[in-house]
C-alpha cells in the first residue's frame, strides 16, 4: 500500500487472500461470516487504520445521516433546551445535526434552508422565524423527498407536520390566579399580531378575562415587535394609561425583562405596583430577587424531543421499500398543554 493512500477493503481482502464481499461482511457482522473471520478482519482493518467510505455508503443507502435544525436563536434557553433533547435523540440513530439561526430573518432563514437542500440532508426540524410568512419552501423540500417537523413557531397551514404547545391552558391559569389575587385591571403585551401563536395567545386571554367575570378594555392589549424598544415602548403605553393595570401577561420571557425594566424606570416596584406572569419559564428566573409572579412552561425540551422522533419516523418511512409517504403530505400535530409553573410572589 502506497504512504498516505487510505486503505481499501480490496487491501484487506488482498492481505487475508479472501474475496472483498466477504470482507464488506465482516465488518458490517453479517450473520453468514464466522466469528474468527469477522476478527481477522476487523483486526486487519484497526491495524490500517481503515474507515469506510462514507460517500459510498451515502450513496448506497440513499442517505447522508444528517439532519438539519433551524432555530431563531440558540441565545435563547427556550432553544438551547430543545436543540439538547434533538441532538440526543439524533445522536441514539447515529446523526449528526447540522444548525442553523435564522435570528428571526424570512431572508436568512431561507437561505439556511436552501444549502441543507443542496447538502441533502435527510430531514429538517424547523421553528420558524417569527417574521416569515411564505412557505413556499415547503412544498419545494417535499418535492425534494426531504421531510420537515415544525415545533413552538408553526405555520398556520393544515398539511405540515408539528409539534405545538396549547398556549391556551397556561393563559387560563394564569388570568385565573390573578383573579385570585384580586386583580380586575389585566393587560396584555403580546407579539406581533400576524404571529398564529399571537392570535392564540390573544383569544385565551379574552375568553379567560369572560370566565373571570372581567370586562374586557381593548386599551390593556397591546403589541411588540419583540425589540428591545418595541417591549419598552409597549409597556409605557400600559403604564401611561390614566388607569393603569395592576397585573400583565406578556408573550414571552424577554419581552417581560424589558417590561420590567421599563417600571422601574417609572419609579414603580415589580410585584408591588405592577405584577407579572410570562411564557415560557425562563430559566434564570429562579435567581433573581424580583422574578415575575409565575411562568407559564411550554416544555420546549419535551417539544424538541418529540419533533426528532417524528422527523425519524417520516424519514423512516420514506426509505423503505414502497413507502407510503402519506405522512408527509397530510401532516400530524402533536399538542402538548402548557401550564403554570414557579409561582415566585
Amino acid at each position: 500500500m502506497n504512504k498516505g493512500k487510505q486503505p481499501t477493503i480490496k487491501e484487506i481482502a488482498k492481505r487475508l487472500k479472501i474475496s472483498t464481499s466477504t470482507v464488506s461482511r465482516a465488518l458490517n457482522d453479517h450473520p453468514s461470516i464466522g466469528l474468527i473471520t469477522t476478527m481477522r478482519v476487523k483486526k486487519l482493518a484497526e491495524e490500517l487504520n481503515y474507515e469506510p467510505n462514507r460517500t459510498a455508503i451515502f450513496f448506497k443507502q440513499r442517505k447522508t445521516f444528517t439532519i438539519g435544525v433551524i432555530l431563531p436563536s440558540l441565545s435563547e434557553a427556550f432553544f438551547s433546551a430543545a436543540i439538547s433533547e434533538i441532538e440526543n435523540f439524533a445522536n441514539s440513530r447515529n446523526y449528526t445535526v447540522i444548525l442553523g439561526q435564522s435570528l428571526d430573518d424570512p431572508e436568512r432563514e431561507l437561505k439556511i434552508i436552501n444549502t441543507m437542500k443542496v447538502h441533502r440532508v435527510d430531514g429538517i426540524i424547523l421553528s420558524s422565524a417569527k417574521n416569515t410568512r411564505e412557505f413556499e419552501y415547503i412544498e419545494i423540500l417535499r418535492n425534494a423527498g426531504i421531510p420537515v417537523v415544525f415545533f413552538d413557531c408553526v405555520p398556520d397551514l393544515v398539511q405540515i407536520n408539528a409539534i405545538v404547545s396549547n398556549l391556551k391552558t397556561g393563559m387560563k391559569e394564569a388570568i385565573d390566579t390573578f383573579a385570585s389575587c384580586g386583580h380586575r385591571g389585566i393587560a396584555f403585551i403580546n407579539g406581533p399580531a400576524h404571529l398564529p401563536a399571537s392570535k392564540e395567545r390573544e383569544e385565551a386571554f379574552i375568553d379567560a378575562l369572560v370566565n373571570n367575570g372581567i370586562p374586557l378594555n381593548r386599551d390593556y392589549i397591546v403589541y411588540t415587535d419583540l425589540s428591545e424598544k418595541g417591549n419598552t415602548d409597549a409597556t409605557l403605553q400600559l403604564i401611561n394609561l390614566s388607569e393603569r393595570p395592576s397585573a400583565v401577561v406578556s408573550f414571552n420571557d424577554y419581552v417581560t425583562l424589558d417590561a420590567m425594566n421599563a417600571v422601574r424606570s417609572k419609579g414603580l416596584t415589580v410585584n408591588q405596583d405592577i405584577f407579572f406572569i410570562s411564557y415560557a419559564n425562563y430559566p434564570i428566573w429562579k435567581y433573581m430577587e424580583n422574578p415575575p409572579m409565575a411562568s407559564i412552561e411550554q416544555l420546549p425540551g419535551k417539544q424538541g424531543a418529540l419533533a426528532a422522533e417524528m422527523l425519524f419516523e417520516l424519514i423512516d418511512r420514506d426509505t423503505e421499500e414502497n413507502a407510503d409517504d402519506s405522512g408527509i403530505k397530510q401532516g400530524r400535530k402533536i399538542v402538548l398543554e402548557s401550564k403554570l409553573v414557579n409561582q415566585h410572589v
